[in-house]
């Protein structure tokens, strides 16, 4: 970790939080991801070397802890509370950025698989039915046309390939009209509404699908900088 070798709490401050992918390691453990593997999948990009050295300045800063895990498994990455306060700091920079500096996703920017991997961690696992529900989105205007999600109470997986299940719900989606949903740019009603996306299946799934997703823990920062717009 470099040093601007200057006496100053802004100084100082930057050379923990300015590092490059450090703000996203913090929103990504504030949001709920604590396993190194986990952390990596959503920083495509990221070595694992890098994210290892990152985790460990992170540690050394006392912005981050390794606590055990309750079953005597692989131990998680947790916010210290001076990590906590510094998450607000990362709030109030994507609520600025919501603003100021938030606009139409690039091509480069249209990733599938990382945004399914962002709503598979925001499902309301409590209301999903008893039984597997697999459901596969076709992405329009995509790099990869096909990605799905095999939702259980016990557990929801990401999968880039076929999992082998029987498809119960199928959404069609323009991938910048998902990301504009995920993020509160716009809303599923209106989406299905305009058909830019689509969900077929049982009616009974169907009609309960949008229930169980809960949309980017950003959205209500994007959607309060909508309105002022």
């Amino acid at each position: 970790m470099g040093t601007y070798g200057q006496y100053c709490p802004i100084a100082k401050g930057a050379e923990i939080m300015a590092e490059r992918w450090t703000p996203l390691i913090i929103r990504d453990i504030m949001f709920g991801t604590h396993r190194f593997n986990d952390i990596e999948r959503g920083l495509p990009g990221i070595s694992r070397s890098l994210l290892a050295a990152r985790l460990r300045q992170l540690m050394r800063a006392r912005v981050l802890e390794k606590r055990a895990a309750p079953n005597g498994g692989h131990g998680g990455y947790h916010l210290t509370p001076a990590g906590e306060e510094l998450g607000r700091v990362v709030v109030r920079l994507g609520e600025w950025a919501a603003y100021w500096a938030f606009g139409e996703p690039d091509p480069k920017e249209r990733d599938p698989m990382l945004l399914l991997w962002w709503m598979h961690g925001r499902i309301h696992r409590q209301l999903l039915p008893p039984q597997r529900v697999v459901v596969r989105f076709d992405f329009r205007h995509a790099s990869r046309r096909h990605v799905w999600l095999v939702l259980e109470k016990s557990d929801v997986s990401v999968c880039p390939t076929d999992p082998g299940f029987d498809t119960d719900l199928i959404v069609t989606a323009d991938i910048v009209t998902l990301y504009r949903v995920w993020l509160g740019r716009a809303a599923l009603v209106d989406a299905l509404k305009e058909g830019t996306v689509e969900i077929d299946g049982p009616p009974s799934l169907a009609r309960a699908f949008p229930r169980w997703l809960q949309w980017s823990p950003v959205a209500d920062a994007v959607r309060a900088a909508q309105q002022r717009i």
